[in-house]
């Protein structure tokens, strides 16, 4: 059994991780969050220790340090803006980390975290979930067969409500905006499927969307992603819209998601999962999305995969 702590653990992704945690016959020895408001911790793990304060919760660790609650690996939940500080706490201490997407908002900053990491006995994972769905562990198998180049289109719509905007997640700055915030999984999940960008364009951006074009290795992907409702298709049921198109047959990505969280944590723990180099194609695509100049297309509107 390893011991966890977690940093973020009042956060809207933090119940994944504690039920991976959990799933996984592991325990969570210590949790830090500035909002108390906690109460999930009673589904999972009620014996932790609670902190608010960074302070009291980095002098428990330390004090737990050469007992049988000593932590190895520090689970990271917190506001991206915060990851990379968070990140090299962690592998100062020399504890395992496990952080949240993004790992880093800007590509800059993957060569701090790197090198950190080379100078402590710990490292540091990143959860890409999507990589261990079924539907695109299966089409990653099938392009094996061929080279050809694959017209592609990914829509996602996830709406959300005005907090959104007065909250962390609505400041670029702090979340790197929705091309990191939203986009992130979808972009790392692109490239490890099709190969690395060749060439990229911006069609729309703004706070609640953002529309564009990539050139992969093996496809050409028209990409749409949205947290406004206005988006979602008339005919739809559901809360929000996730949409993988290859050569005109869809992905099924409704399914198969309640463990995958629980799956990157078993992976992790056995030694494997994906590090610094892994994210690194991701972040560097996404930091170069926001710096670009947006190229208007003669279309009566810039969303191209609706």
């Amino acid at each position: 059994m390893k011991n966890f702590a977690i940093i973020g653990v009042a956060g809207y992704i933090a119940p994944r991780h504690l039920k991976a945690i959990k799933d996984t016959k592991n325990n969570l020895v210590a949790a830090l969050d500035p909002s108390d408001n906690v109460g999930v911790l009673d589904n999972f793990f009620p014996e932790t220790s609670f902190f608010i304060f960074f302070e009291r919760f980095d002098k428990y660790l330390f004090k737990i340090n050469n007992t049988n609650k000593k932590v190895n690996y520090l689970t990271i939940c917190s506001p991206n803006y915060l990851h990379d500080s968070h990140i090299r706490y962690g592998l100062r201490n020399n504890f395992d980390v496990i952080c949240e997407k993004p790992l880093v908002i800007n590509y800059r900053n993957l060569k701090n975290v790197s090198s950190i990491e080379k100078l402590s006995k710990g490292n540091v994972k990143c959860i890409l979930q999507l990589r261990y769905h079924q539907s695109i562990l299966k089409l990653k198998q099938s392009l094996k067969k061929n080279s050809k180049v694959n017209e592609v289109k990914l829509t996602y719509i996830t709406p959300r409500g005005n907090w959104y905007h007065h909250s962390w997640k609505g400041d670029i700055n702090k979340s790197g905006g929705i091309l990191t915030n939203i986009g992130i999984h979808f972009f790392d999940l692109l490239q490890w499927v099709f190969g690395p960008c060749i060439s990229s364009e911006i069609h729309f951006l703004s706070e609640k969307t953002a529309s564009g074009f990539l050139k992969l290795k093996k496809a050409k992907v028209s990409w749409f992603i949205s947290i406004d409702k206005k988006y979602l298709p008339n005919n739809s049921k559901k809360s929000s819209f996730r949409s993988i198109k290859v050569n005109n047959e869809e992905v099924d990505l409704d399914h198969n998601f309640e463990s995958l969280h629980t799956k990157c944590y078993q992976e992790i723990i056995n030694k494997k999962g994906y590090g610094v180099r892994d994210v690194a194609p991701s972040i560097k695509l996404v930091s170069e999305l926001r710096e670009k100049k947006i190229q208007k297309k003669n279309i009566k509107h810039p969303f191209l995969v609706l």
